[in-house]
């Protein structure tokens, strides 16, 4: 007579579902370390037209740091999801070392491809550049903090 009055059926538990988008992340970075990263580029204007070369994420020692990450941070999330939701949380540790060599990366560089720019106007440049790999790995490294973070405050 009074079902209004019953408290809702329980729902499950959202915890999970951080823990499954934190192994989700981690998949994504690990995705991202063999892409490209990096490279160089010419252009002419004589010629009309430009020349890169690319360097994936694996192929510098910070790539593989980055991989590695990944492949815990999937781990991390899969842990959580199967076993207890907040051992997702684990996931930021290597999430932010993803971040760490990320920035390594750029910072310290891999040879001379990234430290040195060529301008000689119209005829040349050549320049390094920022593939988008390195961006994605970046946003995925993020996001296996923020949702590492959630996992762990975040209320069922």
């Amino acid at each position: 007579m009074a079902d209004y009055l019953q408290p809702a059926p329980a729902r499950p538990s959202t915890r999970r579902g951080n823990a499954i988008s934190v192994g989700v992340a981690g998949a994504l970075l690990t995705v991202c370390a063999i892409l490209p990263w990096a490279g160089l580029e010419a252009r002419s204007s004589i010629i009309g037209g430009a020349v890169a070369s690319s360097v994936r994420g694996v192929d510098d020692a910070f790539g593989v740091y980055t991989l590695i990450a990944g492949l815990v941070a999937l781990a991390c999330g899969l842990i959580g999801a199967l076993a207890h939701p907040r051992l997702a949380a684990l996931a930021v540790l290597p999430g932010a070392a993803g971040v760490l060599a990320l920035v390594l990366f750029v910072t310290e560089g891999s040879g001379i491809q990234d430290r040195f720019t060529i301008d000689l106007g119209n005829l040349l440049s050549v320049e390094p550049v920022i593939r988008f790999g390195w961006f994605a790995a970046l946003a995925s490294s993020v996001a296996v903090v923020v949702l590492g973070v959630l996992a762990l405050v975040r209320r069922a």
